[in-house]
């Protein structure tokens, strides 16, 4: 049985089409978010730290501010889930993720020590996901001033990672 049914349409942002899509209808989107932790960490976890300053091409994020980006943005994305599966009503605010990249850090930091965090990141969104109670997965807000559901907020994440690891493998680790 499948944690969540695809959300509709009208519970995200036209944005974030490519996202819910990328996770199929028969997949269990709460299966689909741990399997992505041990991808992430088997797969990023075993590069090399020489690979994480590496970019595909001039102008292009390196794999360590790809990673940085997958943490900043989930911890956004998971904070909005909890926020309206909690039912507050607040607009939550959009943010702009290319500035955020510039202020990562990755350049200080190991590509081993960012794969970590972002293994934490991922295991407290999947604690939130888990253990919120069903009927607040079709709770509805508005982050960035369009509409999203908790349960297109976890549809997104887990079709974010899905796009940027298909991304680190033609680009970065390929």
């Amino acid at each position: 049985m499948l944690t969540a049914s695809r959300p509709q349409a009208d519970e995200y942002a036209p944005s974030f089409a490519g996202y819910v899509a990328r996770i199929g209808d028969n997949e269990d989107v709460l299966v689909v978010l741990a399997g992505q932790l041990d991808e992430v960490l088997g797969r990023l976890g075993s590069a090399p730290d020489s690979r994480g300053d590496f970019r595909y091409a001039p102008g292009k994020w390196s794999l360590k501010d790809v990673v940085g980006h997958l943490s900043d943005t989930e911890r956004v994305f998971a904070y909005r889930a909890l926020c309206i599966g909690r039912g507050d009503m607040v607009p939550l605010p959009g943010f702009d993720d290319q500035a955020w990249v510039a202020e990562v850090g990755a350049g200080d930091r190991t590509l081993a020590d960012m794969v970590e965090e972002w293994g934490h990141v991922r295991r407290a969104t999947l604690a939130l996901f888990r253990y919120l109670p069903a009927a607040r997965w079709s709770s509805h807000g508005t982050a960035g001033d369009q509409p999203i559901s908790v349960r297109a907020l976890a549809y997104v994440i887990a079709g974010h990672v899905r796009h940027h690891l298909e991304v680190v493998e033609a680009g970065y680790l390929g």
